[in-house]
């Protein structure tokens, strides 16, 4: 076994500037290679440093490849949307899906998402990693809304974390699943905007906070 404590520990200003730099070259790996096809030795040196200094960082290449996926959510802006209190309800919601149908269908993230999906089931920590970091993060804040809107008494729902999940797939219909399987290109703004707007009607028909209701 190749013993990787010999590497100095980094300052904490060259720490941050070389950790990017571990990043963007796995990154660089991970999107050409796949994870099967990355190694520690092949990111090392894309990022131009040693195997030592590597392991200084991360442990292995599960806990690269998880900080890859958390930064591809930051990078996208989802994991920092928040709901603007001056907005109605309505326009809430196409707010917030069209951005959660555009962090699901950007083509870099998309890559990321693929290599997820095949490798949760062998190595599931990797999974959860990514669904708790980037779908369970947007789906909380979501959650956390409309728990607000049913506060207001603007929203009638019992289950808001189920309501929440309800709205997101019926945002995703006939936009995610072609897509992820490589039928369709990233669908356009103006596709969203039609889809998100027909999943908004049907989820206010429906949670709306009926006139005359107690």
């Amino acid at each position: 076994m190749v013993a990787h404590a010999s590497a100095p520990v980094p300052h904490i200003d060259e720490d941050s500037a070389k950790r990017r730099q571990i990043v963007k070259g796995a990154r660089q790996v991970f999107l050409e290679q796949g994870y099967d096809g990355a190694s520690m030795g092949e990111i090392a040196r894309a990022a131009g440093v040693s195997k030592g200094t590597l392991y200084v960082y991360f442990a292995d290449k599960n806990a690269l490849f998880c900080e890859i996926m958390e930064q591809e959510s930051l990078s996208q802006g989802m994991s920092a949307f928040e709901f603007v209190p001056a907005l109605d309800v309505e326009t809430s919601l196409k707010v917030f899906g069209a951005a959660y149908i555009k962090l699901l269908c950007d083509p870099r993230g998309a890559s990321a998402i693929r290599t997820v999906m095949a490798i949760a089931e062998r190595m599931p920590e990797v999974g959860r990693h990514y669904y708790e970091r980037v779908i369970a993060n947007s789906l909380g804040k979501f959650t956390r809304y409309l728990e607000q809107q049913v506060q207001a008494g603007t929203l009638q729902i019992d289950d808001c974390h189920l309501a929440a999940s309800q709205f997101t797939k019926l945002c995703q219909a006939t936009l995610f699943l072609p897509f992820i399987f490589q039928m369709t290109s990233a669908p356009s703004p103006q596709h969203i905007a039609e889809v998100v707007d027909s999943a908004t009607r049907m989820f206010l028909a429906t949670y709306r906070t009926k006139p005359g209701a107690d």
